[in-house]
């Protein structure tokens, strides 16, 4: 086992500091260097996939329920040691302690969850149109897969490729954010302790434009899973040097509708929680929400109640706080500039709109939740994905205006309702454009159920069954058989 925030690469089963230059990664909440990583070479990089595709027929060829075994083990490794992951975690992406800790335990239950999974992978037998002929229809696992994944939630969305492909049958290469390497470093250290076989799990790190592209254009990579932005993902697409099967969940500027119906106190913890929860650096975020005018500005008076009732602190020293630090400069910047285009195009301040003061916050990326109404399109927080703490708000006045503003985006991932009436949610539900749709919850995505995007917002689906079919190939097999009696 590595030394904690050692930085190595793992490879074919074994811990190498790697031959490339070094990364800082640093704490968002206080600026300081926590640690350095490699920029992994292409050596290297040739290396991680060769011993994934060595490992691969190996593991592909266990039996279904040692493959589930394995990651029952590996969720058991990773839930006992919770409390070291999750500081891990909060150290290099700014979310609080609690919440780091409850996504190191929803990574373990993703392993679980795939571990049933890997046990019901079902075929079919199809008749032909004589009777000498049947066909088999079987799934068999694609081979190596590339999973590049973002710093917004280190832990679930490595899980979440990792616990899939894994019950598939598949071998991984895995390449976290430079922002958050270490989550996905202290992963492979439970893979080695649940004695997963070497090669069957690789980690390498490095720019993305470097590393992950490498292994997007890697004529030994038979899949690319990716979560990260639109652009980044279009780039993807467009960049491999051969035919891949891709997965792809990008970005998302989600909506919410509420409507005169709703509980209007359900509709803004809802809102708030959605927006504002691990602030706003989630792709299902709520970005914009549009509010039936007869009850607009009682929902800004209770929203900007409950907004200022979270507190934030840095996630090691302040553990329960609702809101940690952003991972960056960027998104915080991305934040600000949204604002600011807002309150210029004329849009009204309703809580927040700078950072918390005090020394603890003097030299981390914080920025209260910060909420505007009187939104229109022509501003970028109603039209683009902030990715922070930047709530937008607008009223309506029918349900077809609402709908046409909802779905006024080139993306699809997540939409939001709370009303009441039957009507509206039916209504609402079949005609708002997005691969999920949650009513009177912000539970867009559950493990248990497809998630996935529409439009700009990706290809595939990740959690569910149908998560783990993504990493399969079907085969057909058809065979002709003579009658033993001659006829």
């Amino acid at each position: 086992m590595i030394s904690e925030l050692s930085g190595k690469l793992f490879i074919g089963g074994r811990w190498t500091a790697g031959a490339g230059a070094r990364i800082a990664v640093k704490n968002p909440a206080t600026d300081e260097v926590i640690g350095e990583i490699a920029a992994s070479t292409a050596d290297e990089i040739n290396q991680a996939v060769a011993a994934a595709r060595q490992a691969f027929r190996g593991w592909a060829d266990l039996p279904a329920k040692a493959r589930s075994a394995a990651l029952h083990r590996l969720g058991d490794a990773i839930a006992a040691d919770a409390d070291r992951m999750a500081r891990i975690m909060t150290m290099e992406q700014g979310k609080p302690l609690n919440e780091a800790r409850g996504e190191i335990l929803k990574l373990a239950e993703a392993c679980h969850f795939y571990a049933e999974e890997a046990v019901r992978v079902h075929g079919e037998i199809v008749p032909g149109d004589t009777t000498d002929h049947h066909s088999l229809v079987l799934r068999e696992p694609i081979g190596v897969v590339g999973a590049i994944t973002p710093w917004n939630y280190p832990a679930e969305l490595v899980g979440w490729k990792l616990c899939a492909s894994l019950a598939a049958g598949c071998t991984i290469v895995i390449k976290p954010a430079d922002l958050t390497p270490f989550t996905a470093l202290a992963i492979a250290e439970k893979v080695e302790e649940a004695k997963i076989p070497a090669g069957v799990v690789n980690v390498v790190t490095g720019p993305g434009s470097v590393v992950g592209q490498a292994l997007v254009e890697h004529p030994g990579v038979d899949k690319i899973a990716f979560t990260g932005s639109s652009a980044v993902g279009l780039r993807i697409q467009q960049s491999a040097t051969t035919v891949k099967r891709m997965s792809l969940e990008l970005g998302g500027n989600c909506p919410m509708i509420v409507t005169e119906t709703a509980d209007l106190d359900a509709a803004v913890k809802g809102a708030v929680r959605r927006s504002f929860r691990n602030m706003g650096q989630i792709c299902i975020a709520i970005n914009r929400v549009y509010v039936a005018r007869p009850i607009y500005e009682a929902f800004l008076a209770k929203v900007k109640v409950a907004a200022e009732k979270l507190t934030i602190g840095n996630g090691i020293d302040r553990p329960d706080a609702d809101l940690g630090a952003m991972a960056s400069a960027d998104p915080l910047a991305k934040t600000k500039e949204h604002l600011a285009d807002a309150l210029a195009k004329g849009a009204r301040l309703v809580t927040g709109g700078a950072a918390p003061e005090g020394e603890e916050f003097a030299h981390g990326h914080f920025f209260r939740p910060t909420v505007v109404a009187d939104c229109t399109h022509a501003m970028k927080v109603m039209s683009e994905e902030t990715f922070g703490p930047l709530l937008g708000i607008a009223p309506y006045d029918g349900l077809d205006e609402a709908i046409a503003h909802a779905n006024d985006t080139p993306y699809g991932l997540a939409s939001y309702v709370y009303a009441k009436d039957m009507d509206e949610v039916r209504y609402l539900s079949t005609r708002l454009d997005y691969g999920n749709v949650a009513v009177n919850n912000v539970d867009a995505g559950v493990m248990n159920a497809p998630y996935g995007g529409r439009k700009q917002s990706g290809v595939g689906y990740e959690h569910g069954r149908e998560g783990m079919l993504e990493y399969f190939n079907f085969k057909h097999v058809r065979i002709r058989h003579d009658d033993p009696k001659g006829r």
